[in-house]
């Protein structure tokens, strides 16, 4: 995974979401996976395109048509952000992390047994 994935907008991380979760398609295909209320077409594209100026999104064409599909995965972009995260909020420490979210006290029994045999296997790892 790269370092310098850079970081998206609201809007660019809302048509990402949706080509991820495509895999591949058509404007027209993008537009159909989009929750109601729709963006209008044009922004659509145009995100798209700002898209692939970032490197985000590639495009074959077929017939005057250009059918998009993702760069960079769900996963990198994912761990990417959650280093950004870690890094600019909680001092580049993951314990840190962990422990602001435990100190919330709403952690079900079951959701810390998870993330202690989540620990627990990183361990034995």
């Amino acid at each position: 995974m790269e370092n310098n994935i850079k970081e998206l907008t609201k809007a660019e991380e809302q048509v990402m979401h949706v080509i991820w979760k495509i895999g591949e398609g058509f404007a027209n295909e993008i537009m159909s996976n989009f929750p109601e209320p729709k963006p209008a077409y044009n922004t659509v594209l145009t995100i798209v395109r700002i898209l692939e100026k970032k490197g985000f999104v590639g495009h074959e064409t077929f017939c005057k048509a250009n059918r998009y599909y993702p760069l960079i995965s769900k996963e990198d972009y994912s761990q990417n952000s959650l280093n950004t995260l870690v890094k600019n909020y909680f001092n580049n420490s993951y314990t840190e992390l962990v422990s602001a979210f435990a100190k919330k006290e709403n952690f079900t029994i079951e959701q810390l047994e998870e993330l202690k045999k989540m620990i627990d296997d990183a361990i034995n790892k």
